[in-house]
């Protein structure tokens, strides 16, 4: 979800050392087991440059012990792994665990115990990494050819928007009933999205679609990690935890050629038609595994009423319709639409205050402004990132193909940035390593919109992209190791389901303005016709709706920079 994105995992994070035989250590920490965005282990363990973890720490709770570290482990111990510090949000793939169990045939995650469980789970993941890669190619062609451009933005926010409430209901319903109701109703939801966008007939019921695509899109992520805890040893986490992100690498590199091929020779529905009957195979491998998953009680308040009447899943749902009415009004700028746009204000404000940490919007030192700036970062980038191929395709005529693949570079820029974050000797320049990656995605954002003069060539978008997947390498990897530096062991938890609300958040917020923007600066009448038709009747004269977008996302990151220069506390 970026979010897609939004699950930063690192292994650097755990806390605790200590010394043993059997355990492993990272660069920055959590040896034998893992501390992730969502808890620290902490606990015995050999672990090297910072310590070692013997306990997982997920969504609300952590793993508890003590230890000790050296820098380099005695004869006979495992050492660290270089580079195995952080597994990078889904999307974006950085230094990966290392799966060093030799206990026989069923001693690695694709041993015989957990092969198909395994398979299963990177085949699901790469689904969905293939569907968020390929939308960015389709979604112009879409928008135009059901005569919605005004309501472009629309077609990504839905997502977010709805992947926002249903993370926070994933939540509550894998603690009180487990994991396998949220991660099947996840599937299906996420089946019949793509079922009802590839079959819209105007962009109004597009945009339903991809609505019901991030509800399914956001229980079946958090499903997946509840999974995970509950079916794979902990030796193994580490390993499993790293193929989610390897199982976003090819579909970020290959999803939009694949797209662009399919949309130009099939059209643009099979995108989202194709992908549906892909699910049942995976979804048909891991089933056996999935039911010798240990049977969850029933929490005493742990049914579908209290489940969504719980306190977060209420504040997140308020937050989604609230920037749902925000962006309606902002897109029609008319007397009655300031009744949609107090009551999405009031819904919005309240709710948001009291799901991220105190002093977040006024960039509080320490925690606060780590919080902030994740979702200054990611929602600039997204936002930035989905104008990035309708630009391409009607201003400067490029084949819904090869406006896709000018952001293929991002994705892998953003695994070399996630990989020298994760140098041991960088660790005391983490903060300066952050503002410099604000600083590279606000210049690559801004170097975008010179795609649209007159002699300069198309590939400035490209290579502007490979700058600002650099930088948000260096930072987002970051945002997870620091938030956990600075948090209690008791808050790990919280504060760090608090980082991935401010992600979700800043998708949402900025995406939506950026289509308030788009739309003020006279975007929504480009025309829906072909490209080259686009370009010859005047199309250029949107540019100033492009332009607009851009120029105030590069200020967004720019913001963000400012806020890196406060998170040391």
């Amino acid at each position: 979800m970026t979010a897609d994105r939004p699950h930063d995992f690192g292994t650097g994070a755990g806390t605790g050392t200590g010394t043993g035989p059997d355990h492993l250590g990272t660069d920055e920490g959590a040896g034998r087991h893992l501390g992730t965005d969502e808890g620290s282990g902490t606990g015995t363990g050999i672990g090297t440059h910072g310590g070692a973890g013997r306990g997982i720490g997920t969504d609300g709770g952590t793993g508890i012990g003590t230890a000790e570290a050296t820098d380099a482990a005695p004869d006979g111990e495992i050492t660290a792994i270089p580079g195995a510090k952080s597994i990078a949000a889904p999307g974006h793939s950085a230094g990966l665990a290392d799966d060093s169990g030799d206990d026989g045939p069923d001693g690695g995650i694709l041993g015989r115990a957990y092969r198909a469980l395994t398979l299963g789970i990177i085949s699901v993941v790469s689904l969905v990494a293939f569907e968020a890669s390929a939308v960015n190619t389709a979604m112009p062609v879409a928008a135009r050819a059901l005569d919605g451009i005004g309501l472009y933005a629309f077609g990504f926010s839905a997502f977010f928007t709805a992947s926002l409430f249903a993370m926070a209901l994933a939540g509550e319903w894998s603690d009180r009933r487990g994991p396998l109701g949220p991660l099947f109703t996840g599937i299906a939801a996420f089946g019949t999205g793509l079922l009802i966008a590839g079959a819209a007939r105007d962009m109004g019921m597009f945009i339903v679609g991809r609505g019901v695509q991030g509800i399914g899109g956001g229980l079946v992520v958090v499903s997946l990690y509840v999974v995970v805890g509950r079916a794979y040893p902990e030796r193994l986490r580490p390993s499993i935890m790293a193929s989610f992100s390897a199982a976003w690498v090819v579909p970020v590199i290959v999803g939009p050629l694949v797209a662009g091929t399919v949309t130009e020779h099939l059209g643009w529905r099979w995108v989202f038609l194709a992908i549906p009957a892909l699910i049942l195979l995976p979804l048909g491998v891991m089933l056996p595994a999935l039911r010798t998953l240990p049977r969850t009680r029933p929490a005493p308040a742990g049914g579908v009423r209290q489940v969504l009447g719980s306190r977060r899943c209420l504040l997140a749902l308020a937050v989604a319709v609230g920037a749902c009415l925000l962006q309606y009004a902002g897109q029609h700028p008319t007397w009655p639409a300031l009744l949609p746009a107090a009551v999405g204000l009031a819904l919005l404000a309240p709710g948001i205050v009291r799901l991220l940490p105190r002093g977040t919007f006024r960039a509080a030192r320490g925690l606060p402004s780590v919080v902030l700036l994740r979702g200054l970062a990611a929602g600039a980038l997204v936002a930035a990132e989905s104008f990035i191929p309708l630009m391409l395709v009607t201003q400067r005529g490029l084949s819904a193909t090869l406006a896709g693949l000018s952001l293929t570079g991002g994705g892998l820029t953003w695994a070399l940035g996630s990989y020298v974050q994760s140098r041991p000797r960088l660790e005391p320049y983490r903060e300066r390593l952050m503002v410099l990656g604000m600083v590279l995605l606000a210049l690559a954002i801004a170097l975008v919109p010179l795609a649209l003069l007159d002699g300069v060539p198309a590939g400035i978008v490209a290579a502007a992209w490979t700058i600002g997947g650099f930088g948000m390498g260096l930072n987002i990897s970051s945002a997870g190791v620091l938030l956990l530096k600075l948090s209690r062991p008791e808050e790990a938890g919280s504060n760090s389901a608090s980082l991935q609300m401010s992600d979700a958040l800043g998708n949402v917020t900025f995406v939506g303005l950026g289509g308030v923007l788009f739309v003020a600066f006279g975007g929504g009448e480009i025309a829906a016709h072909a490209p080259a038709a686009a370009a010859a009747s005047g199309a250029a004269d949107h540019s100033a709706a492009f332009a607009a977008v851009f120029a105030t996302m590069a200020l967004v990151a720019l913001a963000g920079s400012l806020a890196a220069t406060r998170l040391k506390p």
